[in-house]
């Protein structure tokens, strides 16, 4: 360690150590919300461009699940529009990093955030209105109760009003490769309704820049934390959302698909050397 590194604090040691992209955000976003002093459950929530929908996401989350007080934090990715505005608009704590950086990676950011408030547990969705807010006391309860250490929200098993045909085919066939894999049913293996203890994605390796929904599933099981399914509801995109972010349904399958190769081939190359 350098002389001057050794006068900085632990925490500008690690923002330092976050990429050259993200440090300023971090930054402000502690001296607004500093360390330590945020609620046992938080809500991380990556937007990119969602300023007709974030503000109703984020206030239709409950402050409380299971007598554990919940914050929000809101990762704005980039945005060109007001999404990080109407965000704290709506009681959000919000960390605007200037440039577009993609969902997975937004979402560690967010889950080192989450961390460094004092979370115990994290649960994510998504900014643009397509899951129900209010069933987070189901996705949270297996976690709050002792039976799990990551629950994800399945429309398969709950309530699917979406109407693209192609992509209720891909869930189906992604469920049914990945409980192949893992050797465990999974039935909703895009779902962006989920929450885990804050040690699960300190523990396992993540470095998918987009696709990272099957990469912390898949590296959760390999972990061997324990995960269950809850049955949750997904929606067509709300009147004023912005489109799909992922790309034509073949070319966001076929990147589906090299995400979850990929990352069970890490696993498993992991396992054997360990």
């Amino acid at each position: 360690m350098t002389a001057a590194a050794e006068g900085l604090t632990t925490l500008e040691q690690e923002i330092l150590a976050r990429p050259v992209e993200e440090r300023e955000a971090a930054r402000a976003f502690f001296a607004a919300h500093p360390p330590g002093e945020g609620a046992p459950i938080a809500i991380v929530i990556p937007a990119y461009n969602e300023e007709p929908t974030v503000a109703s996401v984020v206030s239709g989350i409950p402050r409380e699940v299971g007598g554990k007080a919940v914050e929000v934090i809101v990762v704005v990715d980039g945005s060109d529009d007001r999404t990080a505005e109407e965000a704290r608009s709506a009681g959000a704590l919000v960390c605007d990093v200037p440039v577009n950086r993609g969902q997975g990676l937004i979402f560690m950011l967010g889950y080192w955030l989450a961390y460094k408030r004092g979370a115990d547990i994290i649960a994510t969705t998504d900014a643009d209105g397509q899951y129900d807010e209010r069933e987070f006391g189901r996705v949270l309860e297996p976690i709050l109760a002792g039976r799990a250490d990551f629950v994800n929200g399945s429309r398969r098993l709950g309530t699917e009003l979406t109407t693209d045909p192609v992509r209720h085919i891909g869930v189906i066939f992604f469920g049914a490769l990945i409980t192949l894999l893992l050797r465990q049913r999974i039935t909703d293996p895009a779902s962006g309704i989920r929450a885990f203890r804050t040690v699960v994605p300190r523990t396992v390796k993540l470095e998918q820049t987009q696709y990272q929904t099957s990469e912390l599933l898949i590296a959760t099981a390999m972990n061997d934390f324990r995960i269950t399914e809850v049955a949750t509801t997904m929606r067509d995109r709300p009147d004023g959302a912005t489109l799909t972010k992922k790309g034509p349904n073949l070319l966001y399958g076929m990147r589906f698909a090299r995400a979850i190769l990929m990352t069970y081939a890490r696993e498993l190359r992991r396992r054997r050397r360990g």
